[in-house]
């Protein structure tokens, strides 16, 4: 059985404005994740993971228990230690969407 794949707000809003080839890349690495979330390089935790598309990544959380993937953020290695930071302070409002979500 496939994990659900969900979004936050932000990471919906982020998508819109990335270019077509980098659109088509995360649509592809969502379907692969969906099969299997534990691929990627864990951050921090097993459950915390990236996957790298060039001189980006596409960060997300997954739930075992629900059965979902959070897919949280994409950004460039500039940005990646802030992009780390916030989500792990928001661990838990992210834990209290993805159990909102059906």
């Amino acid at each position: 059985m496939p994990f659900e794949i969900i979004e936050t707000e932000t990471f919906a809003k982020r998508f819109e404005s990335l270019d077509k080839r980098e659109q088509a890349w995360v649509r592809k690495t969502v379907t692969k994740l969906a099969g299997n979330p534990f691929t990627g390089k864990p951050l921090h935790f097993e459950w915390f993971r990236e996957k790298k598309f060039e001189d980006k990544r596409l960060y997300y959380l997954i739930y075992p228990e629900l059965r979902k993937v959070l897919i949280a953020a994409f950004g460039d290695k500039k940005g990646q230690q802030r992009i780390i930071d916030t989500i792990i302070r928001n661990l838990d409002a992210y834990k209290t969407l993805a159990g909102m979500i059906q």
